[in-house]
């Protein structure tokens, strides 16, 4: 085993990527469903490791720009995602779940920084224990940040070592519990107040034709068809395209075939007996009135339409609150399916009185002149791409690092938001603005998470690494029971809080509300348990902007929380 350890310490790079697959390994094991998941695991077996060499004397380590290298990617990926909901959250219904956020978020801060100064816990726990409770891997980084700045200054005979260790450890003994205990608040918080949450997200999904966005997947059922008819009904016979459409509007005819030319769709063109009709619209419709024109014909050349999978970019003020029911009575309706919306890149139920919201990106498939008039009319039209724009992407991690640069004078420190944190503003502000124009800054969804679960992960890693030895001879037991329950109390108590406040004061439905708690503490894994705990995807229509808001709070929390208790 010794000459392992050494032979890793003398390869620091294959050290890393030994303890990134065992930590990809470790987090698959569960029990009951339950596990520590890829980023605790990673301090777990960094740690571990480390600790092990250090026994035999064996110094493990990695250098500090592969740790911050890949930090700053995951900060500024995390950016990228949160930006347009980030912005969104500012107004509207939105303001009610940025609240929620932004209490539970505080609520986190003062619990850590109150219990790391009552019980005089050792330097970096308040970080650790913020980072920890509230599951925000990223608060690390920033707490680490001010160790860095100066901000935390250090006391006589204490290394940075030695608070980045403790951060890790703090993070270790409550990231458990701040994992399983807001899926089990989320899921049975509605059961302990004596609130039905099935029936709500019933009655929601009743009143708002909310379809169950689980439930979605590759299946036979089309929504929108394209058929092909010979006109044989001599009632027909002799009308304009434009009287058609007027006679059957819920129709599209989409193009005419006579003899052997394809003569599109002018308004006064007349149908005569032996055209081949191709019709759209919704496939109840289209199968109500079989008959209507004459026998459906295999027809190639009619049905040489140019088709198109598209992505529509709401930017449009006029639509913003507007319900998805409007669209039924643009020039585009029938012509287009939409498959899903995404509202800062989480899937969300669509429903009839889904309200859009400017940002909104709506994916759908259909005729690409019905794609070109969507677009024309609610915003942006993107096609999907699997390149990115790495141009924007070192602008946009330059921008990042100038904005950390710039400090502010607060009690006799400079004060500012450091790399990461500028990192941070950088991603928001970018992706805020390639949401507006679209036609530059193109990160595709597995880029980004490139950069978020490569970069959060090597990062944890590498901390876990260098902070193993430090640990042996930091952890006592006294010390990790009061991080324990410390952390406990953190995860526990605010999630109740916002429950009570949510349901009582702001009267949000319960289901909805579900949703809404785990987005106020940026955990997506709550908001999947409470839709399969009520069969509903209801909750997940409250996640998108508490999860957006508390991602940055909780991220910049991480430097408060070091600032605070010292």
């Amino acid at each position: 085993m010794e000459a392992i350890l050494k032979w890793l310490a003398a390869n620091p790079y294959i050290l890393l990527f030994v303890v990134v697959g065992g930590a990809v390994l470790l987090g698959k094991v569960t029990i009951k469903g339950y596990g520590l998941g890829m980023v605790a695991s990673a301090i777990v077996v960094g740690a571990a490791v480390s600790a092990m060499a250090s026994t035999y004397g064996i110094k493990m380590s990695l250098d500090n720009f592969t740790r911050l290298l890949f930090y700053y990617l995951f900060m500024y990926g995390v950016g990228l995602r949160v930006g347009p909901s980030f912005i969104n959250s500012l107004t509207g219904d939105g303001l009610k779940f940025t609240i929620l956020a932004i209490l539970c978020s505080v609520l986190g801060l003062l619990g850590a920084v109150t219990f790391a100064r009552w019980w005089d816990l050792p330097a970096g726990s308040a970080g650790g224990i913020l980072a920890g409770s509230m599951t925000m891997s990223a608060a690390i980084g920033s707490a680490e940040e001010a160790v860095r700045q100066g901000v935390f200054p250090l006391a006589p005979g204490q290394t940075f070592e030695d608070v980045s260790g403790m951060i890790a450890l703090s993070y270790g003994l409550t990231y458990i519990w701040g994992t399983v205990g807001i899926i089990l608040l989320c899921k049975y918080l509605p059961r302990w107040w004596g609130v039905d949450a099935k029936e709500a997200a019933k009655q929601y999904e009743d009143e708002h034709g909310v379809s169950n966005v689980d439930d979605a997947g590759l299946t036979g059922y089309r929504p929108l068809a394209l058929r092909a008819y010979k006109l044989a009904n001599s009632a027909v016979s002799g009308w304009t395209a434009r009287q058609f459409m007027q006679k059957y509007p819920e129709y599209k005819i989409v193009n005419v075939h006579r003899g052997s030319h394809n003569l599109g769709v002018p308004d006064d063109l007349e149908l005569r007996q032996g055209d081949v009709i191709v019709l759209g619209g919704r496939l109840e419709s289209i199968t109500d009135n079989i008959g209507l024109i004459g026998p459906e014909v295999a027809d190639a050349k009619a049905l040489n339409i140019p088709l198109d999978q598209a992505e529509i970019l709401v930017t449009n003020k006029d639509y913003d609150g507007k319900p998805l029911v409007e669209l039924r009575a643009t020039e585009f309706s029938g012509q287009l399916a939409l498959q899903r919306i995404e509202r800062g890149g989480v899937p969300i139920p669509l429903g009839l009185d889904l309200k859009l919201h400017r940002f909104d990106v709506l994916f759908v498939t259909g005729l690409k002149s019905g794609a070109e008039k969507a677009a024309a009319a609610l915003g942006k039209l993107a096609r999907p791409s699997t390149a990115t724009d790495l141009l924007t992407l070192s602008l946009g991690m330059i921008l990042g690092f100038l904005i950390g640069a710039i400090g502010f004078p607060i009690a006799g420190a400079k004060v500012g938001l450091g790399n990461a944190g500028g990192l941070l503003v950088s991603g928001v502000i970018v992706s805020s603005a390639v949401s507006r124009l679209r036609f530059f800054g193109n990160t595709p969804n597995a880029a980004r998470n490139i950069l978020e679960d490569l970069g959060l992960i090597v990062f944890i890693a590498i901390v876990g690494i260098n902070a193993g030895a430090a640990l042996v001879s930091q952890l006592t037991g006294q010390v990790a029971l009061y991080i324990f329950i410390a952390g406990f109390i953190c995860t526990t108590v605010p999630p109740f809080i916002v429950w009570a406040i949510g349901y009582h004061i702001m009267k949000i439905n319960p289901a909805v509300l579900m949703g809404g708690v785990a987005g106020a503490r940026s955990h997506s894994g709550p908001a999947r348990e409470a839709a399969k705990e009520i069969g509903s995807s209801v909750p997940w229509i409250g996640f998108p902007v508490g999860y957006a808001v508390s991602g940055v709070l909780l991220t910049v929390f991480g430097y408060v929380a070091m600032l605070m208790s010292k």
